[in-house]
């Protein structure tokens, strides 16, 4: 007996006269019942992760929604954004600071800083502004980041069984049962 995850049942009728009867959660079976034989039809359904665990997982460690989900080639991405996200939040709060120091320094009269023959008093105030503005794009750009990873592990578990084969039609056609000898309409969604 080969021992797997739980996973959805999935109901086989042979004809008419076919009856199924047990599932099993350790391994996806079916026992199907005939007027002569039985026998037992083995199914590998895949399971479909849980949108609110891979959300959830996500939100409080970035990349564990998509380890999850079994997406391993993006954690990667997810732990490089974040770093890049650092090395901009740093490199644009130190300038900032650079800047901001030296002008508070500039207006209270001390002309000590490392900017004096560089820039004037209103350049050093354009300069902080900017890497203020800087700054303040680059930590909503990293939300936004954030928020993106935990969308994409909440909609990868979503739509993770959904079939995007080639195959996909409708056929329509009359369908005539034979205990009760009723006509009808059939309509197949593949």
């Amino acid at each position: 007996m080969v021992a797997s995850a739980p996973c959805r049942a999935q109901v086989i009728v042979a004809d008419t006269n076919s009856v199924v009867s047990r599932k099993d959660t350790t391994v996806n079976r079916s026992i199907v019942y005939t007027q002569d034989t039985a026998a037992v039809i083995l199914h590998k359904i895949p399971t479909q992760p849980n949108p609110k665990k891979a959300g959830m997982y996500s939100a409080l460690l970035p990349g564990a929604g998509q380890f999850y989900n079994k997406q391993y080639w993006k954690i990667p991405v997810i732990y490089a954004g974040i770093a890049t996200a650092a090395y901009f939040i740093e490199f644009n709060a130190g300038k900032y600071n650079d800047y901001h120091t030296a002008y508070v320094n500039r207006v209270s009269g001390q002309y000590t800083d490392k900017y004096i023959n560089l820039y004037t008093t209103d350049n050093l105030k354009t300069l902080q502004d900017d890497y203020q503005r800087y700054l303040d794009l680059t930590v909503m750009l990293a939300g936004v980041g954030y928020i993106l990873q935990v969308l994409d592990a909440v909609v990868y578990s979503y739509l993770k069984n959904f079939d995007v084969s080639r195959d996909i039609s409708m056929h329509m056609g009359p369908v005539h049962t034979p205990e009760g000898g009723a006509v009808g309409f059939v309509m197949n969604f593949k």
